[in-house]
């Protein structure tokens, strides 16, 4: 399809991947409709943290590091495009990351993420805990029944606040005339005599079809055979509400973490929960968060609690999102199954597809990531690896 600039695409999923896919479509001069089965942009994408782990394109040989360094790269970019054709300000801060260390296993493996990083010629310092409690003062008031944390810190941590970013790119595609449709799910997906998707009161066609529907693109349509491809993974957030912001930094511990906004809000997470389609939250665990918060900052017992809620992050047996052709279909393409990675990664996977819907070279090679091959995979997926450290 080399660079039919007039031809038209319908994106499937109004989720971040589908926006960043529609927007950059767009601007590049295709008609673009995105199809989404219930309101744009409030799905799993919405519910993440929008943390923004470091990456560095330049000295990455993995794919999936590269496919990060790139995204990191054009985040700033993209921010500031977005900010000026939109005036929506999404957040973007680089904002600096601590990773604490409490128990012999969360040391060991931020020991292995340091040496990963410093291969990468990523910075990150392992700092004192007195250091510690100077940079970040609340931390100092931990509970003294609480080990006295390693701390590493890593300046090139970022942040985004999601749902800003999701309104960014609403509006950003309405700036460039995307057709923007909501409660319509995809009753069946054409690509033989007439290309284009049905919905329950339509029939919309087009020259090529993206699929970017999260952990339920492989529900779309049976044909493809992907429904074994994706597991939905939920994960569950609390909000708290502070007079003033006790944090300055992002702070990780293991799986978990602490995210600091800008106007006193901070936000707690996340947990790994495999329960099906079930997207709701549960005393139990936002309890837990709620004590892990609080014992890592006494500043937030007194808080107030302004919310929750959970997101079905799509994963992968193999631990890499799909992007790319679908097998045997030349005019229908995926882009799923980023996992915890989904804001991160938004930006590369957006530029890539969109580059090689259009016949163009990339920089990252997207062998790593063709559709369908975890669906012969069976083992449990990887998730100890290094480039599975990105936060929702």
């Amino acid at each position: 399809m080399a660079n039919r600039a007039s031809s038209r695409g319908i994106v499937v999923g109004g989720g971040v991947i589908g926006l960043c896919i529609a927007w950059e479509l767009a601007k590049r001069g295709h008609r673009i409709t995105v199809v989404d089965q219930g309101s744009l942009g409030r799905g799993t994408s919405w519910a993440a943290a929008g943390i923004l782990p470091p990456a560095n394109l330049d000295t990455a040989t993995d794919p999936i590091d590269r496919l990060r360094g790139f995204s990191h790269r054009l985040f700033p970019r993209w921010h500031e495009e977005l900010l000026s054709s939109t005036e929506i300000d999404s957040g973007f801060r680089r904002c600096g990351g601590w990773y604490l260390a409490d128990t012999l296993g969360e040391r060991a493996a931020m020991f292995g993420m340091a040496g990963y990083w410093n291969e990468l010629e990523i910075q990150c310092e392992r700092v004192p805990a007195t250091e510690l409690s100077q940079r970040e003062p609340v931390l100092a008031a931990r509970s003294r029944s609480l080990p006295i944390p390693d701390a590493w810190w890593v300046p090139d941590e970022c942040q985004i606040r999601s749902p800003r970013y999701l309104q960014a790119l609403i509006a950003a595609c309405r700036s460039q005339s995307v057709e923007l449709i909501e409660d319509s799910p995809v009753v069946r997906l054409h690509d033989r005599n007439t290309m284009g998707v049905q919905t329950p009161t339509l029939l919309h066609e087009s020259d090529f079809v993206v699929l970017t529907s999260g952990a339920w693109t492989g529900q779309i349509d049976e044909s493809f055979g992907l429904q074994q491809s994706l597991v939905p993974v939920r994960g569950q957030m609390l909000l708290f509400k502070s007079p003033t912001q006790p944090i300055r930094s992002v702070i990780n511990v293991g799986n978990r973490y602490l995210v600091p906004r800008d106007d006193g809000h901070t936000l707690v997470g996340s947990n790994e929960e495999e329960v099906g389609f079930v997207n709701a939250t549960t005393p139990e665990t936002l309890q837990s968060l709620r004590q892990f918060a609080v014992e890592l900052c006494p500043h937030l017992e007194d808080a107030e609690i302004a919310g929750s809620w959970s997101g079905l992050r799509p994963m992968t047996f193999d631990g890499f999102p799909m992007i790319g052709r679908m097998p045997g279909r030349n005019n229908v393409f995926v882009a799923a199954g980023h996992y915890r990675s989904g804001i991160h990664l938004s930006c590369g996977t957006a530029e890539v597809l969109a580059n090689l819907i259009e016949g163009n070279d990339n920089l990252v090679d997207l062998n790593a990531f063709q559709v369908g091959k975890q669906q012969h995979h069976t083992t449990t997926p990887h998730n100890t690896t290094p480039h599975n450290t990105i936060r929702f």
